[in-house]
């Protein structure tokens, strides 16, 4: 098995000079993750690296296919996890590797992790989730924004968003209303990406704190195994 993939990889995908790293930024939605990927990206093209961003349902294959299926309420668990694996796999091999192979510094806006969560708290096996997304590329660092339920659903009303159906985990019939399952799927949820934070060796960011403070230790960590020399200037989260 290549060390450089989860499991047997993708086949006859030649992976050989990838000289960028994959960057990836986990966490749930309403974390923050879209603004911090965008933060970011401008500071390491402002440093004068070549960036490439990529994130869930992007993949032109797939994309149609996975949004449609999620207008009605019966997109099924095990199709879901595949039409994921689906969109990934097309990604790595048509934006991912070909982005590091040219020396980009490639972002991925979550990974297999948030997938393997989803489906766990949906009652799929742990085992068979790894195995399906044995084809993914290790990335060279994962940060994850770790954020509360409570603080998510505090977020998201906030800013005067709605639940989602399928963020709450509606489908899995863990509560009669719309609050309690967010709730409750979301609990399941943290609790994957906390047993995940230690077998795949995530960085967890606290990000019940500021933008400038959550981006200041992304920031901080990026620099950490690409280049110190990219903290020089000011990491306090400004631009």
């Amino acid at each position: 098995m290549d060390s450089r993939f989860y499991g047997a990889g993708l086949a006859k995908l030649a992976v050989q000079d990838l000289t960028g790293p994959l960057i990836v930024i986990e966490g749930a939605d309403g974390v923050g993750r879209s603004t911090h990927m965008e933060l970011l990206q401008g500071w390491l093209e402002g440093q004068g690296l070549a960036v490439l961003s990529t994130g869930l349902v992007r993949s032109a294959l797939t994309r149609r296919g996975i949004l449609t299926a999620k207008e009605g309420h019966s997109f099924d668990r095990t199709t879901m996890a595949l039409f994921y694996a689906t969109d990934l796999a097309d990604r790595i091999e048509h934006e991912i590797i070909p982005g590091m192979r040219s020396g980009f510094v490639v972002l991925a806006d979550r990974y297999v992790y948030t997938t393997m969560a989803r489906g766990a708290a949906r009652g799929l096996g742990r085992d068979w989730l790894s195995k399906l997304y044995g084809f993914a590329l290790v990335p060279s660092k994962v940060f994850f924004l770790r954020l509360d339920p409570d603080e998510l659903i505090r977020r998201t009303l906030r800013r005067g968003g709605e639940l989602d159906y399928w963020e709450s985990g509606r489908d899995t019939g863990l509560a009669p209303d719309l609050y309690s399952s967010f709730r409750a799927y979301q609990t399941l949820i943290l609790q994957e990406f906390d047993r995940m934070a230690e077998s795949y060796g995530f960085v967890t960011i606290d990000a019940s704190r500021s933008v400038e403070e959550v981006q200041a230790e992304l920031r901080r960590g990026v620099a950490a195994f690409l280049d110190p020399s990219l903290l020089a200037g000011p990491a306090d989260g400004s631009d």
